[in-house]
């Protein structure tokens, strides 16, 4: 299993740093935040070619670029046109830095919440991005992220039924799927899987609606009503990813993993506890599908 770690763990610090430091955790490549200081819609030709030399300087890959453009399901004609102008600036970044992948927006608001057009709305912008990226040999990611049209392997069919275009997939993310309470274990990768292009990794926990504030906490809408979580180091939280992992497994997948772990503590340390327990629980699944 390749396993990359997010870039916006570092947010604070240049690329170079954040790149120094999580080659020197032993990440076997970056996933890159499109927004601040690392990457953006606007950076220059110059810009992205340091990444590039940055990331290759450090033994890194960069496997896919985390967007953010994109939002089209809500937005005005004149918004999407601008959200489709930042994916064509991403896309050729993606491409000049050897991924393979640009995550993209579909927009909100909760599937719950969203009617047909919603939908109909993001397939026809979904489907000019996956175009363009055509010609770049890329693909389109779209995240399973609460507060989203995608919260589910099921919202995932729904908005694929609408999709003309087969370089369109997913980003499994079992901590976003557990925010909304969606199944996130094996049958969710069995579900995903001829789409499955990426996958995240982070742990979460539910706070009662009485608890004390914790470091790190935040609010989210969720299906029942306004929700309180603490991101966790794996295993600390309430995100279980054995099935995940076995689902992987058992269809044989082969791509990357992105650790994004958000908890209260320094980017070095989060990320190093989660690879380590990652690498534990991935070696675990091997030995035991292997003596079974």
């Amino acid at each position: 299993m390749k396993i990359a770690a997010f870039s916006g763990a570092y947010s604070a610090v240049s690329f170079r740093e954040a790149a120094t430091a999580v080659s020197r955790l032993g990440f076997e490549g970056i996933e890159i935040a499109a927004r601040g200081q690392h990457l953006s819609p606007a950076s220059t030709a110059g810009e992205v070619r340091e990444v590039k030399a940055i990331a290759d300087g450090n033994g890194l890959a960069i496997p896919v670029i985390a967007g953010y453009a994109g939002g089209f399901s809500t937005a005005g004609d004149a918004a999407c046109r601008q959200a489709f102008e930042d994916v064509q600036r991403l896309l050729a970044m993606t491409a000049e830095l050897g991924g393979c992948g640009l995550r993209v927006q579909p927009g909100g608001p909760n599937a719950f919440l969203a009617g047909p057009g919603h939908y109909e709305q993001a397939a026809l912008w979904l489907d000019q991005c996956a175009k363009e990226a055509q010609t770049y040999g890329l693909q389109v990611l779209i995240e399973l992220h609460n507060e989203t049209l995608v919260e589910s392997a099921g919202d995932a069919e729904r908005l694929l039924a609408l999709l003309g275009e087969d370089n369109i997939g997913w980003i499994h993310d079992a901590g976003n799927m557990y925010i909304a309470d969606a199944d996130y274990g094996a049958d969710s990768v069995r579900q995903l899987q001829t789409r499955l292009f990426h996958v995240h990794i982070k742990d979460e926990r539910r706070v009662a609606p009485t608890a004390r504030a914790q470091p790190g906490e935040f609010t989210t809408h969720t299906r029942y009503g306004s929700e309180r979580f603490v991101p966790c180091l794996l295993g600390e939280g309430e995100v279980d990813h054995g099935g995940l992992l076995d689902g992987l497994l058992e269809i044989g997948y082969k791509g990357w993993l992105t650790l994004e772990c958000h908890a209260p503590l320094t980017a070095g340390e989060r990320l190093a506890a989660d690879l380590d327990t990652v690498r534990s629980l991935w070696h675990n699944r091997i030995e035991r599908r292997r003596i079974q």
